[in-house]
């Protein structure tokens, strides 16, 4: 009898060798055998291996065990893993939360501390970085995922196989693999680069050169390797005009949503329609129209003739911690008058300068407290993960230039309390700020030019999106002013979206910034242009999240 041709019953409490029982014991559950001749079993709360005759294959017992793989069983008592040896005895002394099985020689398991990383068959990681999730090996490349939840390939010994990330990632097939990054999936080679432009909704590996995929408009095609449709296997539900005319209705939501908030329609929820009309004000059944397109967008539901926000839709009442209805009206109101301006932006002929949003926030004083409301909205759903990635010994002189409402001051303090932190901001932000926040007496508010004489000087400056804002030269001034605050060695930290290459990614947000401030997003050879020319060199570039990384410059 060869193990290799029993398989599972229907029943899952034993094995059938030629449609046949292949041995009379019965288990709560068995698994495949697997090399060399062995299979995971189940009984009353314990676990062991059997052997094609369904007797133990040794006497040490386990709450979980499974398949052989490479010679090694993964096993589970009391909530610890390891790997054993076919007669039951542990392949090393190392635990770990869970264990993966070996592939290639290299295992994937997670620690005590909740990250993964990959084992030799000794137990031993197989480098020394810890990532958010690690994947098998298959030809020596694995995908690993950092805390920022975006993907990338290391080879055997930890190395990275590019400096590429995506937002989902698998391994390599036949030299490409698959990857999704912000606008949809592709197929990548072993470069992390793409041989076409175009996006789906889903891609199947490379099969003899072609790929069944899902256009982003639900029809089916099958592709070449350089992206060209080979065969059209279901016809799209929407059409690139529909999907173009979908993208030019934008204004639509934009301004339904600030309707809605400039009304205060969030503000009274959950109530009935009635309650609505008579607490607002407003017309009935317009009203009615409203609140459906709301629904549509899903930000309410009517529950019971009640509407109420939903989970996205509560982030508009003024009152949330992180409330947007501040950027509501900021792009319903004020930004679309900024970008009518593009054309003329655009053309050599003419004159265009960009607006002083500054000074206008300035001399309007209840916008420019409404404006750093919602930056203090983006700032506290963005910088918990600030104070790690800057990695201080917690005693230094800080200045966060460009602080605002002193929310990353705060983060900053929650997990240094004893820093030396200075805000520095124009004088309105620094006079809103100083009265209302809530460790005023811990931090120094300093009124100030970013472009005069900061009069102050520290270990460390923090620079959280402000150089975006600015055109180069602009920038390369405002740095130079940080390096003047900083002794030689001192650090500078800047966090801001880095463009990638090759890639549209952040181009509209690049658009907005030209129309809005005048300023620019920025690849990574770019800023550390700006950091040379301005007395720094650009140490490390590390990704937060999606969006953001931290540049660590040093000053020379």
């Amino acid at each position: 009898m060869n193990w290799a041709d029993m398989v599972v019953s229907p029943s899952g409490t034993h094995h059938l060798w030629s449609n046949t029982p292949a041995y009379s014991e019965r288990f709560d559950e068995v698994l495949k055998f697997h090399s060399p001749g062995l299979a995971p079993v189940r009984c009353a709360g314990l676990a062991w291996h059997i052997q094609p005759d369904g007797t133990p294959a040794y006497v040490s017992r386990f709450k979980r065990t499974f398949g052989f793989y490479e010679g090694l069983a993964a096993v589970v008592t009391k909530d610890r893993a390891f790997h054993i040896t076919p007669d039951g005895e542990a392949a090393y002394s190392e635990r770990y939360n869970w264990c993966g099985n070996f592939q290639e020689g290299r295992c994937p398991v997670r620690t005590s501390d909740g990250t993964y990383l990959h084992i030799t068959q000794d137990g031993r990681p197989a480098y020394t970085e810890h990532w958010r999730y690690v994947g098998d090996f298959r030809d020596g490349v694995a995908v690993v995922q950092s805390d920022d939840g975006l993907s990338t390939h290391i080879n055997m010994h930890g190395v990275k196989l590019h400096d590429v990330w995506f937002e989902d990632l698998d391994v390599f097939h036949k030299g490409f693999a698959r990857a999704k990054d912000s606008r949809g999936w592709m197929h990548i080679n072993t470069n992390g680069r793409s041989n076409y432009e175009r996006r789906f909704a889903s891609v199947e590996p490379f099969y003899n050169g072609q790929s069944r995929v899902e256009t982003l408009c639900s029809g089916l095609e099958v592709i070449d390797e350089l992206g060209f449709t080979v065969a059209v296997l279901r016809a799209p539900s929407r059409s690139e005009f529909a999907a173009l005319s979908a993208d030019m209705v934008g204004f639509w939501r934009t301004q339904t949503i600030a309707s809605a908030v400039e009304l205060g329609v969030f503000d009274v929820l959950p109530t009935t329609t009635t309650a609505i009309v008579q607490k607002l004000q407003v017309h009935s059944d317009r009203l009615v129209r409203l609140l459906c397109a709301l629904s549509e967008l899903n930000l309410i539901q009517e529950v019971s003739g009640e509407w109420r926000a939903t989970e996205r839709g509560a982030y508009l009442r003024q009152d949330h911690p992180m409330s947007l209805s501040h950027a509501a009206l900021e792009f319903g109101h004020h930004f679309p008058v900024m970008w009518m301006q593009l054309p003329t932006a655009l053309r050599r002929e003419g004159e265009w300068s960009p607006p002083d949003i500054f000074g206008m926030l300035a001399s309007d004083p209840k916008r420019g407290a409404l404006h750093h409301q919602m930056l203090r909205s983006y700032a506290r759903h963005d910088y918990s993960c600030v104070p790690a990635a800057l990695s201080l010994v917690g005693t230094e002189r800080v200045i966060d230039a460009g602080g605002g409402l002193g929310e990353l001051a705060d983060v900053l303090l929650k997990r240094y309390p004893s820093l030396h932190l200075t805000v520095l901001d124009r004088p309105e932000v620094i006079q809103q700020a100083s009265t209302a926040h809530p460790r005023r007496e811990q931090i120094t508010w300093l009124s100030g030019d970013f472009f005069g004489d900061w009069g102050i000087s520290a270990d460390v400056v923090v620079m959280a999106r402000i150089l975006h804002d600015w055109d180069d030269p602009d920038a390369l001034r405002i740095l130079v002013r940080a390096r003047d605050s900083l002794p030689r060695g001192g650090r500078l930290h800047i966090v801001e979206m880095v463009l990638p290459d090759g890639d549209p990614s952040g181009a509209l947000c690049d658009l907005h910034l030209l129309m809005v401030t005048g300023g620019r997003e920025r690849t990574l050879a770019q800023y550390a242009d700006l950091l040379t020319r301005s007395g720094f060199n650009l140490k490390e570039a590390k990704r937060l999240n999606a969006l953001s990384s931290i540049l660590i410059g040093e000053a020379t």
